[in-house]
């Protein structure tokens, strides 16, 4: 086993495969794939993720993939909506169902007292079959099998116990901007057709996570993908990975044939989204952050527990960033967490620019403000 892989050279090793050295030109649809989905909670904002990864895409064909199915949003790691293709969601959420039950029944048993959970998702799926419902009118219908019960108890275990796609238009892009609306679901099933993809395994699962987050270790894949004992499963793959380790001297893996650049490979200025799995993919997340800036990013969180975007500065969070929409027009709001250079400073005006063109093209006003470093 070589020792030694620098905090940079890990930084620079992800941001390869998640493409935030340098744009790709492939697919929308692969694209999602390799980078592991997308954390998309948010109803948009993980399409900035895309405009940070891919050139010359637009927002518009990004939404054409969720109306035609090829893309949709779907709980899955961390039982947390993910945006990925048909393909993985039928592969992966049978692999990754048990958590998300286990996660639901340990919040909502003591109030399903008497429902058979197989008859519950039973009724569920034949309710959602007919069209998508939002979670109210779902309950609706549970309620008349199931009087008395909590109606929040029924429809959660039912969104764990039976895949449910949040459908379109929310979630969808406009020629105005993003739509939202009602939250709307149905089961994957209904929306994509028969079940025609063999389930994924957890083998396969962490070989799909570290050819987007790796080098990385057992912990990290546990955090990312929901699953424990994962042990196990690298001891089983070891023999085909590469076995490395970090500075603490911490066993990290990684596949044979994936980038590992050097570690003074310029990084370009990128903008993050909210949510953004480069953040929430590891154990300790000191890939892309430096302790000052993640002191200070902390007083950026809302006592709801929401985030702005954040700014990578030579593969470092070192600004956040917030889109604010109004008729009048829209505005990208950038504040420093640490300094910026003259150059650097100059570098984040110009990508700005490029997220508010993406964002906003058809706005009647278009602004970038530098405020107050946090």
């Amino acid at each position: 086993m070589s020792r030694g892989l620098s905090r940079r050279a890990l930084n620079r090793a992800t941001l390869a495969r998640q493409f935030l050295l340098e744009r790709a030109d492939v697919p929308i649809v692969e694209a999602v794939e390799r980078l592991g989905g997308l954390q998309a909670q948010t109803a948009h904002s993980w399409y900035l993720g895309l405009a940070a990864r891919l050139s010359g895409i637009t927002p518009q064909e990004v939404s054409a993939l969720l109306l035609d199915r090829s893309l949709v949003r779907i709980a899955l790691q961390r039982a947390t909506i993910h945006l990925v293709s048909a393909r993985d969601c039928l592969a992966w959420r049978p692999v990754l169902e048990p958590l998300i039950v286990r996660g639901t029944l340990g919040q909502y048993r003591r109030r399903l007292d008497g429902v058979d959970l197989d008859e519950l998702g039973a009724v569920g799926r034949e309710l959602l079959a007919e069209q998508p419902l939002t979670f109210a009118a779902l309950e609706k219908g549970l309620v008349e099998r199931w009087p008395g019960r909590d109606p929040h108890a029924l429809s959660y275990t039912v969104r764990a116990l039976v895949p449910l796609v949040q459908v379109p238009p929310r979630g969808s892009w406009g020629p105005s901007g993003p739509i939202s609306g009602p939250i709307a679901h149905t089961s994957a099933q209904s929306w994509l057709g028969a079940d025609t993809e063999a389930p994924a395994t957890p083998d396969d699962l962490v070989l799909r996570y570290l050819g987007a987050f790796g080098p990385a270790g057992v912990k990290d894949a546990q955090i990312w993908s929901g699953l424990t004992r994962l042990r196990e499963v690298f001891d089983r793959l070891r023999p085909g990975l590469v076995v490395l380790s970090d500075e603490e001297g911490r066993e990290v893996y990684d596949l044979p044939d994936a980038p590992r650049p050097d570690p003074d490979t310029p990084a370009p200025i990128r903008f993050l989204y909210d949510f953004d799995n480069l953040h929430l993919s590891y154990a300790e997340r000191t890939r892309f952050q430096v302790p000052e800036t993640a002191e200070a990013r902390a007083r950026t969180f809302t006592k709801n527990g929401q985030l702005p975007g954040t700014i990578l500065v030579d593969g470092d969070v070192r600004g956040v960033w917030t889109l604010t929409r109004e008729r009048s027009g829209t505005t990208l709001t950038v504040r420093p967490l640490s300094a910026w250079t003259d150059a650097q400073t100059a570098a984040i005006e110009a990508e700005g620019t490029n997220v508010l063109a993406f964002a906003a093209a058809n706005a009647p006003r278009r602004e970038l403000v530098i405020g107050a470093p946090v």
